[in-house]
């Protein structure tokens, strides 16, 4: 009972720094990196330069407050609910359809009004949808290495859920999505060729998505050869490659960007990483690029050591929210580099966004927990040892 004891107060209750310290680097250096890239927008729309920056801190700790209430619940209850997140993720994205709930901004139906604050229901629905997957991975382990129908069946209800992001539209949302779907499912050990069968038709199915709606092509166009529409559809694209041009090794200083003076659109969101590489310069962009990579690679190893003491729920759940972190993050970076297509994805844990930032943290505190569950695990098989002595 002693070594239990030590057991318990030497490990289970140690938090994982690494992460822990990463994480919170990546979220202070974002707020800084907001404050400075928001000051010449935030002083045009209302006064005040730090207005988004305030704003933004506040949902930084509404979404560390929510954090500490996940990482106290434990895994089985969200495993319990798994077969119901699906439903609830669908239902979310539904409701946007109501008139007088849904909010259209910029052409687009993305965003829940709830009297106080809008949500945006995209983000909410891939953590759902990350949580119902790893239920059902569990449940239907076995078959899913001997069945195609048994990893195509969860892609169909995920499909529908794509298909909704893709209507309000959110093509960027709805491909991660589907991206996260199928590396959870791969890493759940499914038989190789039927997987790549499903994943060329995945693949092919969002092209054809996404070349059927003409302002998508305009976009794939302007991508190839941004000068082209050098004051239309190529003009933000071109403003942040300026802006990372301008960074040079070491940048211009913290606060010096020129491009966020009102040249490149949507400067504290979509293209924070343009103002980050241009007043910090390739350093700055490696230490980010470090940050995240710690981040990914070590929720990958809590995934696979949840998995080795049989954790199965939790080790799929850490491989879906690392896959997403790092999925989103290398788009994202991408777009601004001009590397990948324009998509409507922003920087995790560092852009503007209330809703991203508190679902983000939520996700967070899931991979924290893992981590503990995975710890407390041989503490549980030697209290039923002792038990049945």
């Amino acid at each position: 009972m002693a070594s239990i004891k030590r057991h318990t107060q030497q490990d289970v209750h140690t938090l994982d720094l690494v992460l822990l310290m990463s994480l919170g680097t990546l979220i202070v250096f974002g707020l800084v990196m907001l404050a400075s890239a928001s000051i010449a927008l935030a002083e045009h729309n209302t006064g005040d330069p730090l207005a988004i920056f305030k704003r933004q801190s506040l949902y930084v700790a509404i979404g560390l407050f929510a954090a500490f209430c996940a990482y106290r619940l434990p895994l089985s209850m969200w495993q319990l609910a798994d077969k119901w997140l699906w439903g609830i993720a669908l239902c979310l994205l539904l409701i946007l359809y109501i008139p007088g709930l849904g909010v259209r901004s910029n052409g687009a139906l993305r965003w829940l009004d709830l009297g106080l604050v809008t949500v945006q229901v995209s983000e909410i629905a891939k953590l759902l949808i990350a949580m119902y997957l790893a239920g059902y991975l569990v449940r239907h382990r076995q078959s899913l290495r001997e069945k195609a129908w048994a990893f195509v069946a969860p892609l169909m209800l995920v499909s529908v859920v794509a298909a909704l992001l893709v209507l309000e539209p959110d093509m960027g949302a709805a491909v991660v999505l589907m991206c996260l779907s199928l590396g959870m499912i791969f890493m759940a050990g499914v038989r190789l060729l039927p997987f790549m069968s499903v994943l060329i038709t995945a693949v092919g199915v969002m092209t054809m998505v996404m070349l059927m709606a003409p302002y998508r092509v305009r976009r794939l166009m302007s991508f190839m050869d941004p000068w082209q529409s050098a004051s239309g559809d190529g003009y933000q694209l071109i403003q942040s490659l300026i802006a990372i041009g301008s960074g040079s090794w070491f940048g211009v200083g913290l606060g010096g960007s020129v491009q966020k003076m009102h040249y490149l659109p949507e400067q504290s969101n979509d293209f924070l990483f343009a103002v980050l590489a241009e007043e910090l310069g390739l350093v700055g962009v490696f230490l980010l690029l470090m940050l995240y990579a710690i981040v990914v690679v070590r929720g990958f190893q809590i995934g696979a050591a949840a998995d080795m003491a049989e954790q199965k729920f939790g080790a799929y759940l850490a491989y879906g929210i690392s896959l997403w972190i790092g999925l989103q993050a290398l788009v994202n970076i991408g777009v601004n580099m001009g590397v990948l297509p324009t998509k409507g994805l922003i920087l995790p844990f560092m852009s503007q966004g209330g809703s991203a930032m508190v679902v983000m943290c939520v996700a967070a505190a899931l991979l924290l927990r893992v981590h503990y569950e995975t710890q407390l695990a041989p503490l549980v098989v030697s209290r039923k040892m002792e038990a049945r002595r």
